[in-house]
């Protein structure tokens, strides 16, 4: 357990029981597969963030309710069917250390148990009965949606733009990380001024996090990363170190970059490694990063200052700082 999550260990500890409770299903493969998602574990940060913002608005003392809970269990099951259905689309084999549900029960299952979380999700808001909850969490699975059939839209094209990019990144990514403090925000009773903050706050780690996750496509290694590493490159995705190296190296470094990009091309990516270390686009991504989480963090005096609010800047700060 990460430093940031023992502020709220008992709040975490309930809410992954409470994901348990909410996989039941009369069909056994749900279950089988629902499972073995929440024991392959991850850094849950998105349910982490909703248990963060409700705990430094006070929420949890003065609700005995403690549908933050809820909200927390919606958000990761939001983001455990994006992982199944991406999965599928990536055709990818190793996640967190451990094989795909797809590589274990094939496609079609992992799809389906995608679309059950989906439905679980949305049963568990109606059950918390607030409007602009569920207004904003509808609005994020669409937005969600849509960038990653941008970014399936995207894939082997070498002229996507660095503006396309950072549009996928804030669909498929940011936007669930926003939606987690939003919503936590609005069930508390924050201001007008705290939810925006707070809003603000969320995408900026997400869009961060993205980035870095991004760079340890071409710096990490897979025992750390728990994924292979150069799965970008083999699925021909044209992430922000390659959009910088193609557009400020060579000529021939950037057409190695096109031709590796258009044929998802793993096996040259000791090749793409040292042009993307040579041009500074990883140096330039990790700047990109380090200015989403000083604006991330310049929304935290909005807040107040206890042990909750210096948490969510502890995990603004992993989510630079992070090797996995």
């Amino acid at each position: 357990m990460l430093p940031f999550h023992a502020v709220v260990k008992d709040d975490f500890s309930a809410v992954n029981q409470l994901i348990v409770e909410q996989l039941h299903s009369d069909v056994g493969l749900v279950e089988n597969i629902g499972h073995y998602l929440v024991e392959a574990g991850g850094k849950r940060l998105r349910p982490l963030m909703v248990l963060l913002t409700a705990n430094a608005l006070g929420y949890p003392q003065t609700n005995k309710a403690k549908q933050h809970l809820d909200l927390a269990a919606i958000i990761e099951f939001i983001h455990t069917a994006t992982l199944l259905h991406d999965d599928v689309v990536d055709m990818s084999s190793l996640r967190r250390g451990r094989p795909t549900a797809n590589a274990e029960w094939g496609n079609a299952p992992s799809v389906l148990v995608g679309d059950f979380l989906y439905s679980r999700a949305f049963q568990m808001m109606v059950n918390i009965g607030n409007m602009d909850v569920m207004a904003i969490l509808s609005n994020t699975t669409n937005i969600i949606a849509e960038g990653e059939v941008q970014q399936l839209v995207n894939a082997k094209d070498p002229n996507v733009s660095e503006a396309n990019y950072f549009t996928v990144i804030d669909k498929k990514t940011a936007v669930l990380f926003a939606a987690a403090c939003e919503v936590a925000a609005v069930h508390c009773g924050a201001t007008p001024e705290q939810r925006e903050a707070l809003r603000i706050y969320g995408h900026k780690v997400g869009i961060a996090f993205q980035l870095v996750d991004d760079a340890l496509d071409y710096t990490g290694d897979a025992a750390t990363l728990g994924k292979n590493v150069g799965d970008d490159l083999a699925e021909g995705k044209p992430t922000l170190p390659l959009i910088y190296a193609m557009r400020t190296g060579t000529q021939a470094q950037a057409d190695l970059i096109a031709t590796t990009i258009r044929n998802g091309d793993a096996s040259q990516l000791s090749a793409i490694l040292e042009i993307v270390q040579a041009t500074g686009a990883m140096e330039y991504t990790l700047e990109c990063a380090r200015e989403q989480v000083r604006l991330a963090l310049e929304q935290l005096q909005y807040l107040p200052d206890n042990i909750y609010t210096q948490a969510m800047r502890q995990v603004a700060e992993f989510s630079l700082a992070r090797s996995y």
